[in-house]
């Protein structure tokens, strides 16, 4: 049973030496051989003539989007020879274009690229003939073909100069056929825009017609690669969360769903572009790819039913888009407002869902009243380790009491020799006798596995850990600990390799902290009775230490607090559990 026991610990150990080895020798591959493939499929593609991606409909194709431009101007003189009416709130700022009527400039004020101080502020969408055109369009598709409607290029006039919180902004055009579009957009303070599409018809022709919305996205952005986090086509349709990656869409080709209400879109590790429906609304939506002027070309789109637009009468439709950071609470209150199923499933918490959100509302909590995630981490721990204590408790009595059978265990051993069936055998009778229980000390353990996994998703995942520091050098809990052994954790003077095998050891000071702790956790467990395991245990602290060295710092200075609080509570418990041995009260007795 103690076999069992260390066999257990020794399967987990070489189960994260795995999930390292396939970070370094696959995970990294597999990203460079990914973009040497988009490269390929970029030079093949050619151009295909056509200027978007189209998706079906009863009343035809969603309207090309413009044509891409060959040579690639700035972002900043992109937007400058374009009419625009500019947008801004306490969280984003950008521009509406005139030309097509949408929503192609949008900047987060509130996050940089990096931490550094000079850092810009992250650019989340782009005008096309930019170098990764990314915006948001709206428009109708009209069962007679031949009525003029928006294009791509059809200038917008305007009924302001500026759209800001409780200031909508009508865009209009008439088409000089009886038809008079308009487009109304308003914002509120955070990341959600409202858009309301009306066509007035003032001609004698009864029509059918059907609103759109679309993203789009030119170009593959770099993604992680990692299994853990989905980076690329995403939305609840019909109350199922779809996920398709960039490549899987290329690949297998495009998709449609039907729905009533939910939403879609793009997103990225922290951001977010998406469409939401009212939620009565039934759609058909669409994930769309197609090579383009040697890019790549991504569409999420939505369309609404058909409906009669008769003579002399007006119809509408109103679409939301969010475009911004997945600050939880926030896609949390938009769920709530406006029944958006699921919404918060934008931000991938995976498989322990039920386990990683929790989590992350207690630490958010915490921080609220703290002021710094690295001491709500300290906290969230206490509290863990309170919840589990009646299991702990229980289970380090358990080890102590085994560690004071090893001497009779070492007398069993020594009178049967070789014979491993009689050992069982006497040792269950020994274990039996003294009331000890070989396996309960793998409880806290296993216990604590979840809990990691979950915390491990909470500071990959969660904008709210970006760039959120701690103390000291530690200044984003998301990233790995920045100094290095290297070189000396910075009093040499040059920088140490963030890739290739070299990258392996380049262990910050948390790590080792780590390791220190869990060695002082492993003096205090029985020691297993077989040299070989005995010699493996040894090492699984030196194992563990260059395992969570390129972890997020957030999760190390978790598990390193983790490990101190056990020491004490297991010394104390073994201080305890040694004084209650008969033997042991002896000696005191016989010492006073």
């Amino acid at each position: 049973m103690e076999d069992q026991n260390k066999n257990m610990i020794i399967a987990i150990a070489l189960s994260l030496v795995v999930l390292l080895g396939w970070q370094v020798f696959f995970v990294a591959p597999a990203d460079e051989k990914a973009r040497q493939l988009q490269t390929e499929r970029a030079a093949t593609a050619g151009v295909s003539g056509e200027e978007g991606v189209r998706g079906s409909n009863d009343l035809g194709t969603l309207p090309k989007l413009g044509e891409a431009l060959v040579v690639e101007i700035p972002r900043e003189q992109a937007i400058a020879e374009s009419s625009r009416v500019p947008f801004q709130n306490s969280n984003i700022r950008g521009s509406i274009n005139l030309t097509g009527g949408r929503l192609d400039d949008l900047i987060l004020s509130n996050y940089n690229e990096t931490i550094a101080e000079d850092s810009p502020d992250v650019s989340l969408m782009s005008p096309v003939g930019t170098a990764n055109p990314y915006f948001a369009s709206f428009g109708w598709l009209l069962s007679d073909a031949s009525v003029p409607t928006p294009k791509s290029d059809t200038v917008w006039t305007s009924s302001a100069s500026e759209l800001t919180p409780g200031n909508s902004v009508d865009l209009s055009w008439d088409n000089g056929a009886g038809l008079v579009f308009h487009r109304t957009f308003s914002m509120d303070d955070n990341y959600l825009f409202t858009v309301k599409q009306s066509i007035e018809n003032n001609s004698d022709l009864n029509l059918e017609v059907a609103p759109y919305g679309l993203i789009n996205r030119t170009g593959t952005p770099e993604v992680s690669q990692l299994y853990i986090l989905h980076e690329g086509l995403v939305g609840v349709l019909s109350e199922k969360l779809q996920e398709v990656d960039y490549d899987d869409l290329q690949d297998d080709g495009n998709l449609s769903f039907s729905s009533t209400g939910g939403w879609l879109g793009i997103t990225d590790k922290y951001w977010l572009v998406s469409l939401m429906p009212e939620t009565e609304d039934t759609i058909t939506a669409g994930f769309q790819y197609q090579p383009r002027n040697n890019q790549d070309v991504y569409q999420a789109n939505l369309k609404h039913e058909s409906r009669p637009l008769l003579a002399g009468s007006t119809v509408e439709e109103t679409t939301r888009v969010f475009a911004g950071a997945k600050e939880i609470s926030i896609l949390d209150d938009y769920a709530e407002k406006y029944g958006i199923y699921n919404f918060d499933r934008a931000v991938d918490f995976g498989w322990f869902y039920i386990l990683t959100k929790p989590i992350f509302v207690v630490l958010q909590w915490i921080y609220g009243i703290i002021g710094n995630f690295g001491v709500s981490v300290l906290i969230l721990t206490v509290i863990v380790k309170l919840i589990l204590f009646p299991l702990a408790n229980k289970s380090y009595r358990s080890m102590a009491k085994m560690r004071l059978l090893q001497p009779k265990i070492e007398e069993i051993k020594k009178k049967v020799g070789d014979d491993r069936q009689k050992l069982q055998q006497e040792m269950m009778a020994l274990y039996k006798s003294e009331g000890a229980n070989p396996l309960s000390g793998c409880l806290p353990i296993v216990v604590q596995i979840p809990v990691f996994f979950a915390l491990y998703k909470v500071f990959y995942v969660t904008i709210e850990m970006r760039h959120a520091p701690f103390f000291g050098w530690i200044k984003d809990m998301s990233a790995p600990d920045p100094t290095s052994i290297l070189n000396l954790f910075g009093l040499l003077p040059y920088d140490v390799p963030t890739a290739g095998i070299l990258a392996i050891f380049s262990i910050g000071i948390w790590p080792i902290l780590m390791g220190i702790s869990m060695y002082g956790q492993q003096l205090l467990n029985p020691q297993p009775t077989d040299p070989t395991q005995a010699q493996i245990m040894r090492f699984l602290p030196l194992v563990f230490t260059f395992i969570l060295g390129g972890f997020a710092a957030g999760l190390v200075i978790y598990w390193t607090w983790n490990n101190i609080l056990s020491v004490a509570q297991q010394w104390i418990i073994m201080r305890g559990t040694k004084l209650s041995d008969p033997s042991d009260r002896k000696k005191k007795k016989e010492s006073t």
